[in-house]
């Protein structure tokens, strides 16, 4: 039977609010004499079927003496209680599932980001989707050192860089990257290089290693040089230039580099159908795709290590293993699956 008032006085509750001890002890005296739960509701102020839950939580099965089981605040707050300690978010995968060891693998083996294992798994669906936690869950299992692998084995997590402001050019060895198209900056259209070189260890006559890499794509090349050199400069563009022959201009369609010396005479290259750009003195962020593939080369040739402790086979190589890693940003591809896409797209036209 529902009343239109009631004794018991408590201070107001506002909606949305866990209910507390005086709400429940208001529901166990009402309840007793007769209200109903849609009247015990708007006395308490809250929804008919938060009562009708609290209710059914707190009501044992069995009262004992063969009397009706009914509703208990002390039970109703225990249950309550045992229910917030298990509220929290469970761990969604074991530490040591098949994921997990697969991806400690990748890293270590093959030097790829949470990132991209998460990405590649979730394409080829390697495992089940609940066991591929995303890449947030793993840096931050990371940071806890609750995964089998170090930070120290993820160098990328240390280290953060910050753009700074271009300088403004002390010499000027062609066109600036100023000049470029603006399809160049977008990454949609293919053939745009960014070439830089890079060296082992730094001393009279060592060699080094020109690198250039495809925006668009990724594609990364890595060609050994005697020296870093405009000499050793123009014997890797030879090299390119007898390997896509005719095709070169279509393949190799603007370059932008920095303006260190063995560039000086780069220019040069535009007879062969190339744009050639320059990009702000000290500013390596306008080559960022360079600058991020030659970082990852380090890996395999860390600073202070000599070239001449690798082989060309072995720079190829190291080439192979970065083209093979797929990118997030290539939709878990790989470089080299898109890279062999566009030739051969350009060698088949006739």
């Amino acid at each position: 039977m529902d009343q239109t008032h009631s004794t018991t006085n408590f201070t107001e509750r506002k909606r949305g609010q866990h209910l507390r001890a005086e709400e429940r002890g208001a529901t166990q005296a009402l309840k007793k004499q007769g209200f109903s739960n849609r009247a015990i509701a708007r006395t308490i102020n809250c929804s008919p079927s938060t009562v009708g839950y609290e209710l059914r939580r707190g009501t044992s099965e069995y009262c004992g003496r063969g009397r009706r089981p009914g509703y208990s605040a002390r039970l109703g707050a225990a249950a309550y209680k045992a229910n917030r300690r298990r509220c929290h978010r469970f761990r969604s995968i074991p530490r040591k599932s098949e994921f997990i060891c697969w991806m400690v693998n990748m890293v270590r083996e093959h030097n790829w980001s949470f990132d991209i294992c998460v990405g590649r798994a979730r394409r080829e669906n390697l495992f089940p989707a609940e066991y591929i936690p995303c890449t947030k869950t793993l840096y931050n299992l990371l940071w806890k050192g609750e995964l089998p692998i170090t930070l120290f084995e993820l160098p990328e997590v240390l280290s953060r860089r910050s753009n700074r402001k271009p300088r403004l050019p002390k010499h000027s060895f062609g066109k600036s990257i100023d000049e470029r198209q603006p399809e160049v900056a977008d990454r949609t259209s293919f053939g745009h290089w960014e070439s830089d070189t890079v060296l082992g260890r730094k001393r009279r006559g060592e060699p080094a290693v020109f690198t250039i890499v495809e925006r668009m794509t990724g594609c990364y090349l890595s060609i050994r040089i005697d020296s870093k050199t405009t000499a050793g400069v123009a014997l890797a563009m030879k090299q390119l230039k007898e390997q896509y022959g005719d095709k070169f201009s279509q393949v190799f369609r603007s370059i932008t580099t920095d303006n260190g010396n063995e560039f000086a005479d780069f220019s040069a290259f535009e007879a062969l159908g190339t744009e050639i750009y320059f990009a702000h003195p000290y500013s390596p962020w306008e080559r960022p795709v360079n600058e991020r593939t030659n970082r990852i080369l380090r890996r395999f040739i860390p600073k202070g290590h000599s070239i001449n402790e690798y082989t060309d086979e072995q720079l190829l190589m190291f080439a192979d293993e970065i083209n093979a890693t797929p990118r997030k940003r290539l939709g878990y591809l790989t470089p080299e699956e898109l890279f062999e896409q566009q030739l051969d797209r350009i060698y088949s036209i006739n």
